[in-house]
């Protein structure tokens, strides 16, 4: 069998997006866009090997990435050149004296998935040459002069994506050929196949409409948002798998809000797997707007257990009223819990977390992403947290911070502002509990979870 390289290019140098870092160094949800794509690599059982191919500039930079990731896969970083085709042909003069499959894949394309590139592979058993495409949605419009020269059959249409995915002799070929010619341009490496083998077959994987590159402006927002809806997680049951019960034996937990509702879910199931779980909140007199009863619960929890691995904060406060009839008293206090809470619960929690090298969760509501009636004060303070969480990962590099975005759940607070609500309808604090704890374990930071029914 064959090995199978995987080509990262990552020479670009951004000038579309208009940032003084190259696009594939941006940050989108909580890590490095490049990180995102090595990761996918780096974790499909098919791929044997993985090199980068860098701008020259940014070598030290993949290299620190290399590092910290522990990326095993990664054993060549390797110097790209002016054009698209100067980093192709390094990739293949570095495996010329080998007989492999290169998967060439755009650095600024994370979204990529595993169902992709097992389909490149599995194409790569018949064909020489596999690209990656799907069906444009849009009618194609040729334009000469400002006018409509020609409207193609979109039937026929495709927009191409990658990976590109070839046996090294068929590539090394193409561009052997191709660069006899003084008039060769290139934008991709199936295009040089077609160009100078056009009796080879070329396949063609159907790919993703998320699969998409980042180019402009809009793509990070774009890109940040499907990486949260790839965030989201199923109900996934009531119960830990044995995997993180055995994993949380021993952990020292700390739940500000932990007397009721998801809180206490955590607090239980975690107790259940032999954890060592603190509660704190108003209830015994630890409220999370106040700086110096969350440091002293903090600091007692340290002081008796020498460790603080989680921390989590679920308390929060919702008055269902209009603003013009809310009290100023009421939207300070809802302010200071819902907001400045989490605030001080993640700055005080730092220096413990970041000893251990552990995780801190808050939490968001669905009405961040548009405010509701009813409740402006409450979801503006969500919308505050999720913003929280995105700038703290970076300032945090040891400390991995996230926030969960539970659908409609049945806690007393939500009773209490709704009313009796169907069963069916509601998710059960239980199973935002599970996926609370699981999100604690993940090597996500900056990211939004959302749990659905």
């Amino acid at each position: 069998m064959k090995k199978n390289i995987a080509i990262i290019l990552a020479g670009g140098k951004g000038v579309r997006l208009g940032e003084q870092r190259p696009k594939q160094l941006l940050k989108i949800a909580g890590r490095k866009v490049i990180e995102h794509t090595l990761e996918v690599f780096e974790t499909h059982p098919e791929i044997d090997e993985v090199a980068v191919v860098s701008n020259p500039d940014h070598i030290s930079d993949i290299e620190e990435i290399a590092k910290l990731n522990s990326f095993t896969k990664l054993k060549k970083i390797l110097n790209g050149g002016a054009e698209r085709y100067d980093s192709s042909l390094s990739a293949i003069n570095a495996y010329s004296d080998q007989d492999v499959n290169l998967i060439f894949h755009d650095a600024v394309r994370p979204l990529v998935n595993h169902r992709i590139i097992s389909d490149c592979i599995t194409a790569l058993q018949t064909y020489n040459a596999v690209d990656v495409a799907i069906k444009t949605t849009d009618t194609i419009i040729q334009v000469q002069d400002n006018l409509i020269n020609e409207i193609p059959n979109r039937d026929f249409l495709y927009n191409g994506q990658t990976p590109q995915a070839f046996a090294i002799g068929t590539i090394k070929r193409a561009y052997e050929l191709a660069l006899q010619d003084p008039n060769f341009r290139a934008t991709d490496d199936c295009g040089v196949v077609k160009k100078y083998i056009p009796e080879e077959k070329i396949y063609v994987v159907h790919g993703e409409q998320f699969n998409m590159k980042l180019t402009y402006k809009e793509d990070v927002f774009l890109i940040d948002k499907l990486f949260q809806l790839k965030s989201s997680l199923g109900t996934g049951g009531s119960s830990l798998s044995e995997g993180i019960q055995s994993t949380l034996k021993n952990k020292v937990l700390v739940v500000f809000g932990g007397s009721y509702g998801i809180g206490k879910e955590i607090l239980d199931l975690s107790a259940q797997a032999g954890a060592k779980g603190y509660s704190f909140s108003r209830s015994n007199d630890v409220d999370v707007s106040s700086a110096e009863q969350v440091a002293a619960a903090l600091k007692g929890v340290y002081d008796k257990e020498g460790r603080i691995d989680f921390v989590v904060n679920t308390a929060a406060v919702l008055d269902k009223q209009s603003l013009t009839n809310i009290s100023y008293e009421d939207i300070i206090k809802s302010i200071n819990i819902n907001y400045l809470g989490s605030v001080i619960v993640a700055k005080e929690s730092f220096k413990y977390l970041n000893e251990s090298k552990g995780a801190v969760l808050l939490y968001t509501s669905s009405s961040y992403t548009r405010g509701r009636s009813l409740y402006s004060i409450y979801s503006s303070t969500k919308a505050a947290i999720v913003n929280l969480v995105q700038a703290l990962c970076e300032e945090w590099p040891d400390v991995r911070i996230n926030c969960i975005n539970p659908e409609r759940t049945k806690t007393p607070m939500r009773v209490k502002n709704f009313g009796n609500e169907a069963d069916d309808s509601l998710l059960k604090p239980e199973v935002v509990a599970v996926a609370s704890i699981n999100t604690l374990f993940s090597d996500k930071s900056g990211q939004v979870i959302d749990v659905k029914l």
